[in-house]
């Protein structure tokens, strides 16, 4: 499995368990009223890592059409 492969895969990941997290918030709001601050915070580490994993999937294909502009045979690249 190579690194582009590797964010994908724990992006995906991070997705359910964001997602889990946001859940518990509201069964915990639900059943508590006002939940502990553990599970009000929990869902923000996962929500910044999809931030991070996401942003460099959006940059990938315009990283990748910069490289290959700059590979053909010293071309300028454009649009």
């Amino acid at each position: 499995m190579n690194g582009n492969q590797w964010i994908r895969q724990s992006h995906r990941w991070l997705s359910i368990a964001f997602t889990l997290a946001v859940i518990a918030n509201f069964v915990a709001m639900a059943l508590v009223g006002q939940p502990p601050a553990l599970v009000v915070y929990s869902p923000l580490p996962p929500l910044f890592l999809l931030l991070f994993s996401g942003l460099y999937m959006f940059v990938l294909p315009y990283t990748a059409k910069a490289r290959r502009g700059r590979h053909a045979g010293g071309q300028e690249w454009t649009r």
